[in-house]
């Protein structure tokens, strides 16, 4: 590690980046992200790692969810409050019925840039470079619109800036207060079956708050009533961004992304001797790595040594994205080859990047069962394996959106074109989210039989 430095990616081979048209403009944002303020601390850092370690002995899950690739234009505190209160639904759910603590980590704050499995897209006759995410370019169909642009880099800064602000006071300062569940609900999740069998549960956990209240255990005197801890993730992408964004931490001397508390590699940008990888293996945050069907067992095990030498436990989640009814084929051969190396791990189920489909209307779209069909036989082989599925890794939104199909409160292909507002990949709305999250306490209340 001696030879590792911010910027030593630039000596291996990269994959996923844009070509900006002026060099010298460039440098110059650059050079202005490096003075700016750090949007988490390391403290914060090490908090999360202490959490996931738990999460990997069994003891804790992990709810990693939030924005498939957050816009310029949806930016909004609406927004970011309704997804806070999806999640912490979801959250609330897990708890109560699984009986584990669940560790909250937002995909907002600094998810801007997006891989793409082509580098032009084509519209009739014309053919332009595909949208990256806003940090890089913007989604409007023009040779202007897509031309990559350095300053988008500082406007992707100060959004996220706000984000993680009014995050954080979501936090501390009395959304997050578990008086407060019955109004997490969202209203058009009234609507629903799954909004019915929240607002029961919602009631349980208002009875048995009152019980603690009889015994004086009140939101005044436990900080855990009233707060909690949420942190912040994004895929390190656009790697000259995240440069920009790595200080060195004044109390241990380690280098700390300090974007995001933890960020990871996406399945297109995970080879061992590129340019994602190398940057990965130097910095402290708690990292992920998106492991889909063409992962092989033995890169997997090479690609965890690396990014994870001293084995700390905490310090790396793999994200596993199959796709419904592949899970069975690809996971357990994973899991053997790092429990064969006594590996500490979380293992996350991504049930969303495996699913996607083109509806018979060509929108882009992903079906709820399939998404269940794939969380349910995560568990299932971790159990089988005697392991521990320790997270679920979601693109959903708090907003009453039409973009993935079925779900208790049906949204059928003929409704997508009412609310699909995505910039990127279809989101699960919030009533979709918390179907899943009833379905994982379940399966969460079984794993601990």
């Amino acid at each position: 590690m001696s030879t590792w430095s911010p910027s030593s990616w630039r000596d291996k081979p990269i994959l996923q980046q844009p070509t900006y048209p002026d060099q010298a403009h460039l440098d110059r944002v650059l050079q202005e992200l490096r003075n700016y303020p750090p949007l988490v601390f390391a403290g914060e850092a090490r908090s999360l790692k202490e959490q996931l370690a738990n999460v990997a002995q069994g003891k804790a899950f992990l709810l990693q969810g939030g924005d498939c690739a957050e816009s310029f234009s949806e930016f909004h505190a609406d927004n970011i409050r309704d997804t806070f209160k999806a999640l912490m639904q979801m959250a609330v759910v897990m708890t109560y019925a699984g009986s584990l603590p669940v560790v909250k980590v937002g995909r907002l704050g600094g998810q801007f840039a997006k891989p793409r499995s082509s580098d032009t897209e084509t519209q009739g006759d014309v053919t332009l470079d595909s949208y990256r995410g806003d940090i890089i370019n913007g989604i409007d169909f023009t040779s202007e619109a897509r031309v990559p642009d350095p300053e988008r880099m500082i406007k992707a800064y100060n959004q996220a800036t706000a984000t993680q602000n009014l995050l954080r006071a979501f936090a501390s300062g009395g959304l997050a207060d578990l008086h407060q569940v019955s109004k997490w609900n969202l209203d058009f999740a009234h609507k629903s079956e799954v909004g019915e069998k929240y607002e029961k549960l919602a009631e349980e956990i208002e009875r048995s708050l009152q019980f603690m209240e009889a015994c004086g255990v009140t939101s005044k005197t436990y900080r855990t009533l009233r707060e909690t801890d949420f942190f912040t993730s994004h895929e390190a992408l656009l790697l000259p961004y995240e440069e920009a964004l790595t200080r060195k931490d004044s109390l241990t001397g380690d280098w700390y992304n300090v974007a995001a508390h933890m960020v990871w590699i996406g399945d297109r940008t995970r080879q061992l001797d590129g340019a994602h990888v190398e940057y990965m293996k130097g910095i402290k945050n708690p990292i992920g790595i998106k492991a889909g069907p063409s992962m092989d067992p033995d890169d997997l095990v090479r690609l965890a040594n690396a990014v994870n030498p001293e084995n700390e436990a905490g310090r790396l989640n793999i994200i596993v994205r199959m796709g419904a009814n592949k899970v069975g084929e690809g996971m357990p051969k994973l899991i053997r080859a790092i429990e064969r190396e006594g590996l500490n791990v979380v293992w996350s189920c991504d049930p969303m990047h495996g699913n996607t489909i083109k509806s018979s209307n060509n929108y882009k779209t992903r079906p709820v069962d399939a998404i269940l069909t794939e969380m349910k036989q995560f568990f299932q082989v971790h159990k089988a394996e005697g392991t521990f599925g320790g997270g679920v890794h979601l693109e959903m939104t708090g907003k009453n959106v039409t973009e993935c199909i079925g779900g208790s409160f049906t949204v059928t292909e003929e409704d997508l074109s009412s609310r699909y507002h995505t910039h990127c990949d279809p989101r699960l709305n919030a009533d979709q989210s918390l179907e899943l999250a009833f379905l994982i306490a379940d399966s969460l209340k079984d794993a601990h039989k």
